[in-house]
């Protein structure tokens, strides 16, 4: 022991274990309070996750509603226009033979 009465032991003992078991304590509350913060970063973005979905879920279904029925009226007003063109070509076809017999027809009334 020198003349301060300070030894290489005695500054293990007395200043460098207490001061390491302080930063060994400290590393651990530090890395406590990064998984407790990693776990509820999870735990929000998996409620936003699971919001997210929803709202796509309603979304999808809002668009849905709102497009099928034009889906349905352009299928519906095909059909009809094909309808029409159909009888349409009849009638053109029919034309000249209703003429015809309104000519015939006119002729026996005199």
């Amino acid at each position: 022991m020198d003349a301060a009465g300070i030894s290489l032991e005695w500054w293990i003992r007395v200043i460098e274990v207490p001061i390491l078991v302080g930063l060994f304590k400290m590393m651990w509350d530090i890395k406590k309070e990064l998984v407790t913060r990693i776990d509820r970063v999870e735990q929000r973005q998996g409620e936003t996750v699971a919001r997210l979905r929803e709202e796509l879920a309603a979304f999808k279904l809002e668009v849905a509603r709102g497009y099928v029925p034009v889906q349905l009226m352009r299928e519906l007003d095909r059909r009809v226009s094909l309808q029409l063109m159909r009888i349409e070509e009849k009638l053109d076809v029919m034309g000249p033979r209703a003429r015809g017999r309104r000519d015939l027809g006119d002729g026996f009334a005199e």
